[in-house]
C-alpha cells in the first residue's frame, strides 16, 4: 500500500481534459434548466395570462440583468442539447477512440458558444 497518497484531493491542481469539462458543464447546465423551472413557468403564465400581464412581462425583460439571466439560460439549454447529442451519439456507439471524443467535445463547446451568442443577440 502507498503511504503517500495525499488525503485530500487537491481539485484546482487536477487538470482534466475538454471532455471532462464537457461532462461537468453538461451536469452543471442541467441543474441550472432544473432548478429555473419555476422561473421559466412563471415567465410562460405571465406572458399567457392577459395584454397587461403580457405588457408588464416585456416591461421586465428590458432590464440588462433580465437579459443576462435569459441568455445564461440559453447557454444552459444549448450546451445541455449538444452534450446530450454527443452522448446520445456515444452510447450508440457511433463515435470511437479518444481522439473523436475529443474532438466531438470541442465541438460541443463551438456550437453551443456559438448559438448562444446568436441567441444572445438576438434577445439583447
Amino acid at each position: 500500500m502507498n503511504k503517500s497518497r495525499p488525503k485530500h484531493l487537491a481539485l484546482h491542481k487536477i487538470k482534466l481534459p475538454l471532455p471532462g469539462y464537457v461532462s461537468i458543464l453538461h451536469r452543471v447546465s442541467g441543474a441550472l434548466l432544473f432548478l429555473s423551472l419555476p422561473f421559466l413557468l412563471a415567465m410562460l403564465d405571465q406572458s399567457l395570462r392577459s395584454i397587461e400581464t403580457f405588457t408588464n412581462f416585456a416591461e421586465y425583460l428590458d432590464h440588462a440583468l433580465a437579459k443576462l439571466l435569459l441568455i445564461g439560460l440559453t447557454w444552459a439549454f444549448l450546451h445541455h442539447f449538444c452534450a446530450g447529442l454527443r452522448y446520445l451519439v456515444i452510447d450508440l456507439h457511433l463515435l470511437h477512440g479518444l481522439s473523436a471524443a475529443r474532438a466531438s467535445s470541442r465541438w460541443v463547446m463551438v456550437v453551443s458558444l456559438a448559438l448562444t451568442v446568436v441567441l444572445g443577440v438576438k434577445i439583447w
